[in-house]
């Protein structure tokens, strides 16, 4: 598998107001929302993205409920790395499978254009290999 950069890091918060309050009240990020809990920014230097993700939409977006599994550790972050293109998420999935890693769900299109997979790492954190067309437009 051939990582082309790190795409995107977001805290997965449980309380995304009072996240807000640190990251964007007192540190002054410039985070947006485009509608609901989600505040992200493209602007920060050395990051593609960066983003406040509420839990309740992590476990929806890899279990498709808003709960987070009880049997599975609680994510504090989520890290993505860009590969290629949208075909190369397949096979890096795989070959992390076929290393002994457990998908949380198989790659996939998201209706934002990105292309997905995602694992829990040993630390809990959400590992996603993932083409996100809009991120490779900023090289």
């Amino acid at each position: 598998m051939q990582i082309e950069f790190l795409s995107t890091v977001a805290l997965i918060a449980p309380d995304p107001p009072a996240s807000r309050k640190l990251y964007v009240d007192a540190l002054g990020l410039p985070l947006e929302s485009q509608g609901g809990d989600y505040h992200h920014s493209e602007q920060i230097a050395g990051c593609k993205s960066f983003g406040i993700w509420p839990l309740d939409q992590a476990a929806e977006a890899c279990f498709g409920a808003p709960q987070w599994p009880a049997e599975r550790p609680v994510p504090q972050v989520s890290i993505e790395f860009d590969v290629a293109d949208a075909a190369a998420v397949g096979p890096a999935a795989r070959e992390l499978e076929q290393a002994g890693y457990e998908m949380l769900h198989p790659p996939r299109d998201e209706p934002w254009g990105q292309t997905v997979a995602r694992l829990q790492s040993p630390e809990g954190a959400v590992i996603g290999i993932s083409y996100a067309p809009v991120l490779h437009e900023q090289d």
